[in-house]
């Protein structure tokens, strides 16, 4: 069995995770790895990705005194197949000072596929100085399956609030679960001009059309400022896996841009790739 990975685990880059569940790759995918004939490495992850689904998690902390805390929280998604294990919510994409009165924090959970999403159960271990939390509510989107879910709590997670569970598991509300197109996974490649000044440290975005008027929504490229200032280098390649929704079998035309930001923001683009796994595989 071959377990490619080739992202981080780390807090502060990617997604936030430093846990990872790994598919395996076919025989063949191994071979041409190996024989460096063009296979590369965004191409097995738009492979994997097409095998795991991609959870936005966004956690609504309550208005109320002292509803913040500081301990380590987690979270469990269980499906009609499977479910994620424990998975630490350690960075979120919103505030650096997670779940804080009052706010919302966002993170990324990545699974294998674990069937239609039926309850989770979400808590924390009770460290630190300020621990209790009052969990407003959870939602829960996942766009590769078109669906997103509303987990209402309205409950303390404190030994010396409400019942003392610092743990609870919770059920979605029906009629708040809202149901889309589901997203489909493009490997997105840049190639940056060879030229003096060519990179450029701005947020740069694509929209992808298709035909009949069919277009995706506007997409950063990097997900954060660090990102920024890393990729679109001169004369750098740099491939991106995003989930977007499904223009069909025919890309007529892309709209790609920045949006002005950073020290050095011009940039000249040489040329794009775009590459997805039609319906039957290819």
């Amino acid at each position: 069995y071959y377990f490619p990975c080739q992202r981080w685990l780390a807090v502060e880059e990617d997604d936030g995770q430093i846990v990872r569940e790994l598919v395996p790759v076919d025989e063949a995918f191994v071979k041409k790895d190996s024989e460096n004939d063009g296979q590369s490495p965004a191409t097995l992850g738009l492979e994997q990705k097409a095998k795991s689904t991609t959870y936005t998690v966004k956690v609504k902390t309550g208005d109320k005194k002292n509803a913040g805390t500081d301990a380590n929280v987690f979270i469990t998604l269980y499906g009609s197949k499977d479910d994620t294990g424990i998975v630490s919510l350690k960075a979120s994409k919103i505030n650096k000072n997670k779940f804080e009165r009052g706010k919302v924090d966002e993170f990324t959970v990545e699974s294998v596929d674990i069937g239609d999403l039926k309850k989770i159960k979400i808590g924390h271990d009770n460290k630190g100085n300020s621990t209790g939390w009052f969990l407003e509510w959870v939602e829960i989107d996942a766009p590769s399956l078109g669906q997103c879910l509303k987990f209402p709590c309205g409950r303390w997670l404190d030994k010396s609030e409400d019942d003392g569970a610092i743990e609870r598991i919770i059920f979605p509300a029906k009629l708040q679960t809202r149901e889309y197109i589901p997203f489909v996974p493009y490997e997105i490649t840049v190639y940056t001009s060879d030229v003096f000044g060519a990179g450029t440290d701005a947020d740069v975005f694509i929209v992808l059309y298709g035909t009949d008027g069919i277009c995706t929504q506007q997409k950063s490229l990097c997900l954060n400022k660090r990102e920024q200032r890393m990729y679109f280098e001169r004369n750098s390649v740099n491939q991106f896996i995003v989930e977007l929704e499904d223009v069909g079998d025919m890309i007529e035309k892309i709209r790609i841009g920045h949006n002005g930001g950073g020290l050095n923001s011009g940039w000249h683009l040489d040329r794009v790739a775009i590459r997805r796994l039609l319906p039957n595989g290819k």
